[in-house]
């Protein structure tokens, strides 16, 4: 005889039903957690290693040409693929090409610029409705023409320090209750920070003619000879970002004046050095990121070793730790901190800056040096203090650097993942083209943490 079955006992089994459900979904989390707590990875990004074929080096990649054994050991133990880490056609700067390869992809406006990050990684006093910029010290010529972006490079740090100290005391705006703070960070970079008594918007153009501004990131351009300072323009119809652009313009005149007569510049003329007479400002921000850390993001004890300001600034907004490690190029030192890491981390995010810099100077030959140098110091000495058996080595790059272009372009970097448990597909050594012919395939750069932990939780 069938049963009657009331109306409550159907909610009661829908409910269980649903239940079962939760419980299920709240297992299978648990047990992501479980195994991403179990997961060991160094994840080192080779800042701009990614270039094009140079005659200077017998039509090969730095990569290609420079001598890497412990590189090709590591890809000989581990697969291979591409990444795009913004966007293609995009020709990305460091801080939003590192937030992606992180996970992070920020959708056009959602991004608080570089300026802010910076600012917030070297400790300025920024709060929302400030304006942030990242600057160089650039040199001009006579006419204005900008003739080193990068006034040398290698700036002492009493001559940028003497330079912005004397802006800050001599620049006054128009509005008496508008004010600055230059602050100097490594080599030619420098944060502007303006504050005025209106809150003050992002939404305006860069004055360095070698980025421009789009959807909120900063994008590098190709360019030229004979640039000169651009002037700075708003890019909405708000009061507020036309008075933001009229302020930067402000400080873009009278920073000239200042800097032509600035002692500190005349003391380097007598020395025969480039001269530190503008600053190139880029990247506007006027609020503070909220973006979600990185250790709940992955589930992961997620550390770092940074150097660069900008580094700095996204370990702070990401909340991750940083280890100590030396200098920029205390390459031994740092491999010796990341193999430690992985007694207290699941994971750290190691950036090496060396080779973009040669790519911006378009010396191939020393870019091709200084991926053998990390190769022999870091890689190997990593290799000396590490189990394989236990840790996975990701490698790959924030963007890459042509020599030939001398700046940022959209072309794919290498990706390798790399460790005993990896299946090796065939790669040979870690090159553009290696990469290119990696079972991995083309990643856009907020896939690659993701992937790689799914490619060793199918491979253990």
């Amino acid at each position: 005889m069938k049963k009657n079955v009331s109306l409550k006992s159907v909610k009661r089994s829908k409910r269980n039903e649903c239940l079962l459900a939760r419980f299920k979904i709240s297992n299978n989390f648990l047990q992501v957690l479980v195994d991403n707590s179990e997961i060991k990875i160094i994840y080192v990004l080779l800042d701009g290693v990614g270039d094009l074929p140079h005659p200077d080096i017998n039509n090969k990649t730095p990569l290609e040409a420079a001598q890497t054994p412990n590189l090709d050991k590591l890809a000989k133990n581990g697969k291979m693929g591409q990444v795009i880490s913004v966007g293609k056609g995009i020709a990305p700067e460091s801080d939003i090409a590192v937030f992606n390869m992180l996970g992070y992809k920020f959708q056009h406006s959602d991004y608080v610029g570089r300026g802010v990050i910076e600012a917030i990684g070297i400790g300025i006093d920024f709060k929302d409705g400030d304006l942030a910029l990242r600057g160089n010290f650039a040199t001009l010529d006579d006419n204005d023409v900008i003739i080193d972006r990068r006034a040398g490079r290698q700036i002492e740090k009493a001559d940028a320090l003497g330079v912005s100290q004397e802006l800050e005391d001599k620049l006054k705006f128009s509005s008496p209750l508008s004010g600055i703070v230059v602050a100097p960070t490594i080599g030619h970079r420098v944060v502007v920070r303006i504050r005025d008594e209106h809150p003050l918007s992002a939404n305006i153009s860069n004055t360095d003619p070698a980025y421009a501004r789009i959807d909120g990131m900063g994008i590098a351009k190709a360019v030229g000879d004979f640039l000169k300072i651009e002037r700075c323009l708003p890019l909405d119809d708000t009061d507020s970002a036309s008075l933001t652009a009229s302020l930067v313009n402000e400080f873009s005149e009278k920073s000239l004046k200042i800097l032509k007569e600035s002692q500190v510049n005349q003391n380097r003329a007598k020395q025969n050095k480039k001269l530190l007479n503008s600053i190139l400002l880029r990247d506007a921000g006027n609020r503070y990121p909220n973006v979600e850390p990185i250790n709940e993001k992955y589930s992961m004890n997620f550390s770092c070793i940074v150097d660069m300001p900008v580094e700095v600034g996204i370990s702070n907004v990401l909340k991750m730790h940083a280890f100590s490690a030396g200098g920029l190029t205390d390459y031994e030192e740092k491999a010796k901190v990341a193999a430690k890491s992985m007694e207290t981390e699941n994971a750290i995010y190691v950036h090496l800056k060396g080779p973009d810099e040669f790519g911006h100077d378009g010396d191939a030959i020393g870019k091709m040096k200084n991926i053998e140098e990390i190769d022999q110091r870091f890689f190997g000495t990593l290799l000396e203090n590490i189990d394989i058996e236990k840790i996975v080595v990701m490698i790959s790059a924030d963007h890459s650097t042509p020599c030939i272009n001398k700046g940022h372009s959209d072309h794919p970097v290498p990706l390798l993942i790399s460790g005993n448990k990896i299946k090796n597909d065939d790669s040979q050594r870690f090159t553009e083209s290696d990469g290119a012919n990696g079972e991995i395939g083309l990643l856009e750069g907020a896939q690659v943490v993701n992937t790689a932990l799914e490619i060793i939780k199918s491979q253990k």
